[in-house]
């Protein structure tokens, strides 16, 4: 059994990893949390404390750690004793994390692809330019790494997987539908970390049609649905890291990721790009100052963090799979609903965090308890879906389905019995 681990981040998203992980310190063991700004990774280690979330009794160590430092990593890793790395840092980060956790055996969790700072919207498939390089590496040494295991990616990659298992013989197409009905009330916030938000939009879009990658521009392509709980809303096609993977893990025709977006945003953001101002090229001032247009406007947004107490509303998050079974024509929609308020007032983030945060916690236990623990390096749709749904139905996110029965939601306890 793997036990101890160490959290690399000290952002929303780490925060309520930092919480679950101390709900289930009886099986995950000691908690350590690294991230460069020690005084974050501290009042983490407050918050944890103020709510009373450690299972059984302990503390979480904090560290000062410049990730991209595969040493100074390996050395902590070493340190803690960590057999667990839960990697929540910047996406500049992943390839140097999980070089640490090769070189010391430690497994891998991460919760997105891979990003060189220079680059944006490389050519498909992105996992294919930088982890799955490592792919031998982790098998001959027999590490575990188990890429984007967030929810997007991540918890949708495991709806595909066991709509593929359970509710179809064909898949013919495979919509993965990302809406936030919240609201934060500021003039203008990013849910997570402006860089990395901001460089998924201003490139090409990237979808799986037709058994081949296909290029659109952002916001060119949009549809209207009627969703559960958060009702008729409307999103736009973009690239994600789940298409990646899933057009090479399963056999299905067509993957597209959508999201949702109000006109306010859409406005800003239009502005901001025309503008030059979301642009990871440097330029120089009058003043001769080398400066980064992007790393500008992310300075002066509000840190993703602090709209947690403010925020209202829920999400609704899910697979829109479409195909046949039995012989019959079947359109089924897996999915998860999460309100802001509740997560603020269990954790102190707010709901897109905890929807980001809880699933690489629940991979650390199905790992730690030997179930995921499959020393090579794989994405979610190549593991058993049903343990996992399982604990995250008890984790905070329950799993619900919307067919020809109506919506209910899903219970996988007996399933999960047999892992």
């Amino acid at each position: 059994m793997k036990k101890n681990v160490l959290i690399i981040g000290a952002g929303g998203v780490a925060q309520v990893a930092a919480h679950k992980c101390a709900q289930h310190n009886d099986i995950l063991g000691r908690i350590a949390l690294a991230s460069r700004t020690l005084s974050k990774c501290e009042a983490i280690a407050t918050s944890v404390k103020e709510k009373g979330s450690m299972k059984v009794e302990g503390d979480i160590q904090c560290y000062a750690l410049d990730a991209l430092d595969i040493e100074a990593t390996i050395a902590l890793i070493r340190e803690t004793q960590s057999q667990i790395v839960i990697n929540l840092g910047s996406a500049f980060v992943n390839m140097s994390v999980l070089s640490a956790c090769i070189a010391t055996g430690a497994a891998y969790l991460d919760t997105a692809i891979h990003e060189d700072p220079a680059k944006i919207c490389e050519t498909p498939p992105w996992y294919g330019n930088y982890e799955w390089k490592r792919q031998a590496a982790c098998a001959e040494a027999k590490t575990t790494a188990i890429l984007g295991v967030g929810f997007d990616p991540g918890v949708v990659n495991a709806y595909a997987k066991l709509a593929a298992d359970e509710y179809f013989d064909q898949i013919d197409s495979i919509d993965i539908i990302d809406i936030n009905a919240g609201q934060h009330g500021r003039y203008f916030a990013t849910n997570f970390d402006p860089e990395i938000n901001f460089r998924e939009f201003t490139g090409r879009v990237w979808s799986w049609q037709n058994r081949q990658w296909v290029q659109n521009q952002m916001f060119e392509h949009k549809r209207t649905d009627d969703l559960p709980v958060v009702g008729t809303q409307t999103s736009y096609m973009t690239g994600h890291d789940e298409i990646h993977s899933l057009s090479k893990n399963l056999d299905v025709p067509n993957i597209r990721f959508w999201m949702g977006f109000g006109e306010h945003y859409i406005n800003v953001f239009t502005v901001l790009k025309n503008l030059g101002l979301l642009s990871e090229q440097p330029v120089v001032t009058a003043e001769g100052q080398e400066v980064v247009p992007l790393k500008v406007v992310k300075a002066v947004l509000p840190d993703p963090g602090s709209l947690a107490p403010d925020y209202t509303g829920k999400t609704c998050i899910g697979d829109l799979v479409k195909g046949s079974k039995d012989g019959q024509a079947r359109e089924v929609f897996i999915y998860n609903v999460a309100d802001h308020k509740d997560a603020y007032n269990e954790v102190g983030s707010q709901g897109i965090s905890y929807t980001a945060g809880v699933p690489p916690v629940a991979a650390a236990l199905l790992v730690a308890q030997g179930i995921w623990d499959v020393e090579k390096m794989v994405n979610v749709e190549e593991l058993p879906p049903q343990p996992f749904l399982h604990l995250l139905n008890q984790m905070g996110l329950p799993t619900c389905i919307r067919d020809e029965q109506g919506e209910r939601p899903l219970d996988f306890s007996a399933q999960a019995a047999h892992f």
